[in-house]
């Protein structure tokens, strides 16, 4: 039973109306609820029961509810899951109502619960309670408002960019082609740099627009029987021009041995996500490597590095693929490589690039349920790992 620990004080008026749902068995305590919290800017609606609340929640999501924790049936920790767990809802901020001293603070904080107050309450600690959880919804409101306008903003730009880089080229290779009269050598050569230019600012923008999918949880994977195998010879056949203009090596080896074909190598994966990445690090590998070699290994674990297990201690796999790229190239500092996956973080090498690519890489990793590592130093060449559980 609720009761007043303290004289009724007038209330501080809100300038956004407010829906607060109180739920509670017993209806004298809803009645105390609607007396202390009321407010001209507050509607307050009142149900008894766990399941005649989730039905309204369901239906007109409130901002903030107060949630009795002993109730039949569906308890307020029930509730407060089933809450959490529902997709489609926004976020509501819960303040879980107790009268029992045996009720745990942090079974309801578990169950997703943001407050917690004990009855008999304090009329001025409800109200104070109930006010910073409406600030609580009104910061969570805006911060997603701003992530939705930040994502229709990068959708619009990187159309608006795309059209014309890919009109651009088209024309371009029209001239190259002779098509609007006889081009000299020396035209068609800053024609070639100016293709590689949008090309390169094309493919900054589509990263880009990925990245941010991703980040903005936009992206759902493909999942199909993939064989990174088969998958690193189609990327390094891509590749090896580039590997080839520079003079280096490029091959591939299984450990142990084993045919393209071996069931061993195949996971359940986004072939065209895991295919970015494997084309991401055999391409990096390359760009940053004057001589020498580009080795891809893949092989078969049961058991992970300690560095790498802790990450993903929360994977279960009995066995993991590792795919490894390595070079013999510039290598990268210990510095680098503490930021060198973080989101716009670039390298301190006059080639760093744009700073998407390794983050984007280590987030296609993390939806797998694996992750990319690195181990490098400099003047000695890098190898980027990437484990896939099977």
């Amino acid at each position: 039973m609720l009761s007043f620990n303290d004289t009724l004080m007038p209330s501080e008026t809100e300038s956004i109306p407010c829906n607060i749902l109180a739920v509670d068995d017993s209806p004298d305590n809803l009645f105390l609820i609607e007396a202390i919290l009321d407010d001209p800017n507050y509607s307050i609606t009142s149900v008894g029961s766990g399941e005649d609340a989730l039905a309204l929640i369901r239906k007109a999501p409130p901002d903030v509810i107060l949630l009795d924790v002993m109730m039949p049936e569906l308890d307020g920790y029930e509730v407060t899951r089933i809450i959490r767990q529902e997709p489609d809802l926004p976020y509501i901020p819960i303040l879980l109502i107790t009268a029992h001293d045996q009720s745990s603070l942090v079974q309801g904080l578990d169950a997703g619960a943001d407050d917690f107050i004990r009855k008999p309450v304090d009329v001025n600690e409800l109200r104070a309670r109930v006010r910073s959880l409406l600030r609580l919804k009104r910061s969570m409101d805006a911060q997603n408002h701003m992530m939705r306008q930040r994502d229709d903003f990068v959708a619009r730009l990187t159309h608006d960019l795309r059209t014309p880089l890919v009109a651009a080229n088209r024309m371009l290779k029209l001239c190259r082609e002779n098509t609007f009269g006889p081009v000299s050598m020396e035209i068609d050569q800053a024609l070639v740099s100016i293709i590689d230019s949008n090309n390169h600012l094309l493919n900054m923008v589509n990263t880009l627009l990925e990245v941010y999918r991703h980040e903005a949880g936009h992206k759902m994977l493909t999942r199909s029987p993939v064989n990174l195998l088969e998958l690193a010879e189609t990327v390094v056949q891509e590749l090896s021009p580039l590997a080839t203009a520079k003079g280096l090596t490029c091959q591939i080896i299984t450990l142990p041995t084993a045919a393209a074909n071996s069931p061993q190598w195949e996971i359940r994966g986004d072939y065209l996500e895991l295919r970015r990445v494997v084309t991401n690090l055999v391409d990096n590998a390359i760009k940053f490597t004057d001589r020498g070699s580009i080795t891809i290994t893949l092989s078969q674990s049961h058991q992970l590095p300690p560095a790498v297990a802790e990450p993903l201690s929360s994977t279960k796999a009995n066995r993991w693929l590792l795919l490894a790229v390595e070079d013999t190239g510039i290598g990268i500092s210990a510095s680098d490589q503490e930021e060198i996956f973080q989101w716009f973080r670039q390298g301190q090498h006059r080639r760093a690039g744009h700073g998407l690519g390794l983050h984007l890489t280590q987030r296609i990793a993390t939806l797998h349920g694996g992750l990319v590592g690195v181990n490098s130093n400099p003047g000695q060449g890098s190898c980027f790992t990437l484990y896939l559980p099977t």
